[in-house]
C-alpha cells in the first residue's frame, strides 16, 4: 500500500534522514522503533508532506505521493494521529471530530462516522459538549485517533499514542490500535513502548540516527537479542 524508497530529510543541517527503504502492506501494522532523535517522527511527517524531502520516492496505492501537498494527502487516504495529540482544547469533542472531516463534504455519512466513533469511544459521547483541553489525557488521545478516523483513511499513521499515559490508559490504547486494525485498518505506528508495538507488529523496522539498521517480523524483532538489549532494557 506505501512505500518509501531512499527517502532523504535535512533539518537544517541535519540528515535527519539517509536513504531509508520500507514497505506498509494493506492491512498490516507496521511498527518503526527506535531512540529519541533516529528519525521515526520525521518519517511519518514526510510522508505526511509536513517536512520537505530532499531525495527519494514516497508511493502510496501505486501513485507517487512526494511532492504532495497535506490536504490532498489526506484525501487519498492517509491520516497521522499526531505525537502529543495535538488536538484543539478550546473546541469541544463533538467539534474536534468534525474538523477531521474538513475534507469532506457527505454531511449524512459524516453524522453517521460521528456515531461509529461515539460507539467506539462511549466516553466521547458523555462529553460530546466539553472542551477537548479538559478531557484527561486517555479521553484525548481517544479524541486524537477519532478525529483521524473522521477522515475515513485507508493508512492510519499514529505518532507515540501512548506517550504520557498510566499502564492501564497503555493497555486500552493497544486494544483500540488492535480493534482498528481488526476492522480492516492498515497501521504505520511508531510507540515508545517497543515491547508492546513488536508484540502487536505484523512486521518492524529498527531505526537509528536516520538509517533502517534491522527488519523483521515483530515477534522476531522482540526476540532479537541486539533489539532487545539497546530498545526492551533486557540483554
Amino acid at each position: 500500500m506505501l512505500k518509501i524508497e531512499d527517502l532523504h530529510v535535512y533539518y537544517g543541517g541535519i540528515h535527519a534522514l539517509k536513504g531509508i527503504h520500507l514497505e506498509v502492506p494493506a492491512n498490516k501494522i507496521v511498527t518503526l522503533v527506535g531512540a529519541n532523535g533516529a528519525g521515526k517522527s520525521t518519517t511519518l511527517r514526510a510522508i505526511s508532506g509536513l517536512v520537505p524531502i530532499t531525495r527519494g520516492k514516497i508511493t502510496f496505492q501505486g501513485e507517487e505521493i512526494t511532492k504532495t501537498k497535506t490536504v490532498d494527502i489526506v484525501k487519498k487516504g492517509v491520516t497521522l494521529v499526531p505525537e502529543g495529540r495535538r488536538i484543539f482544547a478550546n473546541l469541544t469533542v463533538l467539534e474536534n471530530l468534525n474538523m477531521g472531516a474538513f475534507a469532506r463534504k457527505d454531511k449524512e455519512e459524516i453524522k453517521k462516522d460521528i456515531e461509529k466513533i461515539y460507539a467506539m469511544f462511549p466516553r466521547l459521547k458523555e462529553r460530546e459538549w466539553q472542551a477537548a483541553g479538559t478531557l484527561s489525557g486517555g479521553e484525548q488521545q481517544m479524541l486524537a485517533i477519532g478525529r483521524a478516523l473522521m477522515s475515513r483513511p485507508t493508512l492510519l499513521m499514529m505518532d507515540e499514542p501512548s506517550l504520557g499515559l498510566a499502564p492501564l490508559l497503555v493497555k486500552e490504547v493497544f486494544k483500540i490500535i488492535r480493534d482498528i486494525y481488526q476492522d480492516g485498518m492498515t497501521i504505520l505506528l511508531i510507540e515508545q513502548n517497543a515491547t508492546a508495538a513488536l508484540q502487536v507488529a505484523d512486521y518492524g523496522y529498527v531505526l537509528e540516527t536516520g538509517n533502517i539498521v534491522l527488519e523483521g517480523p515483530g515477534k522476531e524483532l522482540a526476540a532479537n537479542d541486539e533489539v532487545r538489549k539497546a530498545y526492551l532494557g533486557k540483554a
